[in-house]
């Protein structure tokens, strides 16, 4: 009997683990029936850390990696790709670009400028460019560049990290935006920049970086930049006394906690611009990467003047729809793809239409399991159906789709859902999301041809993200939406004036549900204490720092919690299964607007006991009993993307 009941533990255990594989599985089929992903070759003695891509005039692609070195990938089509390296000994190369015969890349202290003058293959020439001070923090990223239509290269700067006080400018123009000539002359744009990764500029040469959450920064957003625009992260501020500074505006200036969002802080601060996109944390990825304009001409589907924006984290792909409204730029955000096989960094266009899409994630764990990776994203020539645009009103929103709707399921406002959101402005790392309300869909129209839908919104409100739902919508043809949601960010409407009635005053929530399982205060019971004390903290790579532990069964345990990471973690004790970590840690995921208050814990009978979410350089306690049960349980850390890399084995005796 005994052995029969082990035996189907087993088989359970099995089949939940083939179910939760099946389920990625059907995910990753739906999107790839329109945007198959395709591995390119990587020979095993090349550790391809992708830092930066670039194709050259001759249809080879290069590859700048984490450790130093140029690759140049001939024929990056084939299965056959052939590998050359063409330069080495160059310190975090996280960029590169191609003009005029040459590579230009940032390194961590300087824009340097490479070329092959003997064409062996090999650069002969390292030309530094222009170059800036390190102080020899780990934080001290420099991405790009990008390179303007009059030949300028703009680069950015990645903030220190100092424990205990967050992002830091410990040396010259770090958060900072620079074009530089290629003669090497520098003019600083705009500063306020956290950790831009990601930067591109359009058409009209406009400039747009991606920024990941953190302090100052409650949630991943891309933000359109002009000369003397501040982006909202006060440290690079510290240099705006230097005479090549486009603004004056000083640290002092900014209040620490102002109580207010970023839209309503920039109406009292000229200098800030709020973001033309907001990512919500964890919905729409964790850590925003490059970007890149489907421009005309690319044979990549239906999504023409459209961007691409990579999320390092989560391992994926988003789409955004921008328009710009009484001048200011602003627009949705859509999910897009999933399922690279890493950390997508940096993403660039082929020479047959095809995207490269460069990984790492050393130091960044990502839902992409492999440590670095280079993939391309090919359009199989199929539409997929979605909401191809969506566009503000000034009492509604209208939508376009890439293929005709049904229309009666269209007009059927039961079919659509909004809430709109936003996120606090303050010095701490990240915000919840603060004041989420219900809207209310008054009335959709369908078009004669059937492609468009118009919306007529009552609760719409200014400076913040309009979260849609089109769960009911349906093509003409009967066929789902591949993605039935949409992230608007509404900072104008057409003619100034907001015409969508406000909802009914209701009275406001705490952020944060209480959780039985989380007991923060030793029990009254515990009259002799805790029969053992724990303290566990993190270490760089988005680990716990111990690795097992080993616990008496029904021992009275007090677990503190210390993060001395740059990121948000919680603990979570839970039960016994090889898959119980990521279940957990998709389960997070799904928790979608609401995952802040439940501090990213889902309600499971997997858990058993677990922290709040803690920030970083902070700390927290919890009280628990220890199973009576012996086996192999867990520590994991829940917040969605992290469960792959921070678990702990709990062996109960």
């Amino acid at each position: 009997m005994k052995a029969y009941t082990k035996i189907a533990s087993v088989l359970f255990v099995l089949l939940q683990i083939t179910a939760i594989a099946q389920k990625k599985s059907a995910a990753d089929i739906k999107e790839s029936e329109f945007y198959k992903i395709i591995d390119v070759p990587i020979p095993k003695d090349i550790i391809l850390e992708v830092g930066g891509l670039a194709m050259t005039d001759d249809n080879k692609l290069g590859v700048s990696t984490r450790k130093g070195e140029v690759w140049l990938i001939d024929n990056p089509l084939s299965k056959k790709a052939s590998y050359s390296l063409y330069a080495n000994g160059l310190h975090e190369a996280l960029g590169l670009a191609y003009t005029n015969n040459g590579f230009y890349l940032s390194q961590r202290g300087e824009l340097t400028r490479l070329e092959d003058k003997n064409n062996d293959g090999k650069a002969d020439v390292f030309k530094s460019i222009f170059s800036w001070p390190l102080s020899g923090n780990y934080h001290e990223y420099s991405y790009g560049p990008k390179i303007k239509s009059n030949g300028d290269l703009i680069v950015t700067l990645n903030l220190s990290w100092v424990n205990g006080v967050g992002g830091v400018a410990l040396t010259k123009w770090r958060g900072w935006m620079l074009q530089i000539t290629p003669e090497g002359e520098m003019t600083p744009i705009a500063t306020g920049l956290r950790s831009p990764a990601g930067f591109g500029i359009n058409e009209n040469d406009d400039l747009f970086f991606t920024e990941n959450q953190g302090d100052w920064v409650g949630s991943g957003r891309l933000t359109h930049l002009e000369s003397g625009d501040f982006a909202g992260h006060v440290s690079g501020l510290k240099w705006t006394d230097d005479p090549k500074s486009p603004l004056k505006l000083k640290i002092e200036d900014i209040e620490e906690f102002s109580g207010m969002t970023l839209f309503e802080y920039s109406k009292k601060v000229p200098e800030l611009k709020a973001p033309a996109i907001w990512f919500p944390h964890t919905v729409l990825g964790i850590s925003t990467s490059d970007m890149l304009y489907h421009k005309k001409g690319v044979n990549f589907g239906p999504f023409e003047n459209q961007l691409f924006v990579g999320d390092q984290g989560h391992s994926k792909i988003m789409r955004v729809y921008m328009e710009k409204v009484n001048g200011v730029y602003q627009g949705a955000a859509f999910p897009f793809r999933e399922g690279f096989s890493s950390g997508v960094l940096r993403m660039i266009w082929g020479n047959e239409n095809n995207m490269f899409v460069g990984m790492t994630s050393r130091g960044w764990a990502s839902r992409g399991r492999k440590p670095y990776g280079l993939q391309r994203l090919e359009w199989t020539g199929k539409t997929p159906f979605e909401i191809k645009t969506m566009k503000a009103l000034n009492d509604g929103f209208l939508l376009e789709f890439t293929k005709p709707v049904n229309k009666k399921f269209a007009e059927d406002v039961a079919n659509y859902d909004m809430k709109s959101f936003t996120y606090r402005y303050h010095r701490t790392y990240g915000s919840p999301i603060e004041d989420n309300q219900n809207a209310m869909i008054h009335k959709a129209s369908v078009s004669e041809d059937g492609k468009t839908v118009k919306l007529m919104v009552h609760g719409m409100r200014l400076g913040y993200i309009h979260q849609l739902k089109a769960q009911g919508v349906k093509a003409s043809s009967g066929e789902k939406l591949l993605h039935n949601a949409a992230y608007y960010t509404l900072n104008e409407v057409p003619g100034g004036v907001l015409n969508s009635p406000a909802m009914p005053e209701m009275p406001k929530k705490s952020n944060e549900i209480k959780q039985k399982k989380r007991t923060i205060e030793m029990p009254f019971t515990w009259t002799d204490g805790p029969d053992r004390k724990i303290t566990i903290g993190t270490k760089p790579g988005m680990k716990f720092d111990i690795k097992e532990i080993t616990l008496a069964r029904n021992a009275k345990i007090e677990l503190n919690f210390i993060n001395s990471d740059d990121m948000l973690h919680n603990v979570v004790f839970a039960k016994p299964g090889a898959h119980v970590p990521n279940t957990l840690g998709e389960a997070a995921l799904a928790l979608g607007l609401d995952a802040p208050k439940y501090n990213y814990v889902p309600n499971s009978p997997n858990v058993l006991y677990h922290t709040g979410i803690v920030g970083p350089e902070s700390s927290e306690k919890i009280f628990f009993e220890v199973p009576k049960h012996p086996g192999q349980y867990w520590l994991v850390c829940t917040f969605p993307g992290h469960s792959n890399t921070m678990k702990v084995k709990v062996i109960v005796k």
